[in-house]
């Protein structure tokens, strides 16, 4: 190809991949729009822009305290998740490799049946007798904690076979570390980005869980997606400063998390 047909090829390519990040863009460009019009409903454009339903939003002890409680939970899944799961993946990378074929399909057994269906069964487990636990977050910490595991688990293995642990190992080793030095200062500072990865999408995922939150604690430990769907027949406009406020939040929290893992690898 000539250089003029690579040219008009790369500016069609890139056309391309900006019309559809537009057309991805234009649902959540609309939803905060109509987050700060005062009105909008017989008209094209909104007859006029505020931001009272973000005032009333933040001001509402009830959302605060939905949206504290979904970090409580998520934040605690996610600390049990890597607590249980680091060590777990290290023993069996480097002792018994031979066993990744079956972990990769025991972690995927919480996909594997519907939440739906999970949650009654945890709701005749643990409804009642001495591990009463239903409608308290400790329920929604271990629930989470298995839905994050496939998300942990991929990512860190992945990150675990692009370093070689077993030659990093070695290597520590020689130099007159323990197994415990090696893993822990040679190993885990190479599993920073897959951790980081395994950490956003799993949070982000339970940030936005449902089904086990309703069911299992409801409005007795309410979350931010139950404090969403109780408020769905109130203002559209409140609802949609809520959708925006957790996009928000979510992507900032990605942007903080991107710009220090680039600063500690640069």
């Amino acid at each position: 190809m000539s250089r003029a047909e690579l040219g008009a090829a790369g500016i069609y390519h890139r056309v391309v991949v900006y019309l559809l990040f537009a057309i991805m863009l234009l649902p959540l460009i609309g939803t905060f729009v109509y987050s700060i019009s005062s009105s909008w409903s017989a008209t094209i454009l909104p007859s006029g822009f505020s931001i009272k339903w973000y005032a009333q939003l933040w001001s509402d002890p009830r959302f605060l305290s939905a949206f504290g409680q979904s970090l409580l939970v998520c934040v605690g899944a996610l600390i049990l998740a890597v607590v249980l799961i680091l060590p777990l993946l290290f023993v069996v990378h480097y002792h018994f490799p031979k066993l990744d074929a079956l972990m990769n399909i025991l972690i995927l057994l919480p996909f594997a049946v519907p939440p739906v269906v999970s949650s009654v069964g945890l709701l005749q487990l643990y409804g009642s007798g001495p591990f009463a636990m239903v409608g308290t977050p400790w329920i929604l910490i271990g629930c989470y904690f298995t839905v994050a595991l496939p998300f942990m688990y991929r990512a860190i293995t992945n990150n675990l076979q692009a370093i070689n642990l077993r030659d990093l190992m070695d290597a520590a080793q020689l130099l007159g570390a323990s197994t415990f030095q090696a893993a822990f200062l040679v190993v885990l500072p190479n599993l920073r980005k897959g951790l980081m990865v395994a950490l956003l999408l799993s949070f982000s995922f339970l940030f936005g869980e449902f089904v086990f939150a309703n069911i299992l604690v409801g409005t007795r430990y309410e979350t931010l997606q139950v404090y969403l769907n109780n408020m769905r027949n109130s203002s559209g406009h409140f609802t949609s400063a809520l959708v925006i406020s957790y996009f928000l939040f979510v992507l900032v929290l990605t942007w903080i998390a991107n710009i220090l893992n680039r600063d500690k690898s640069e």
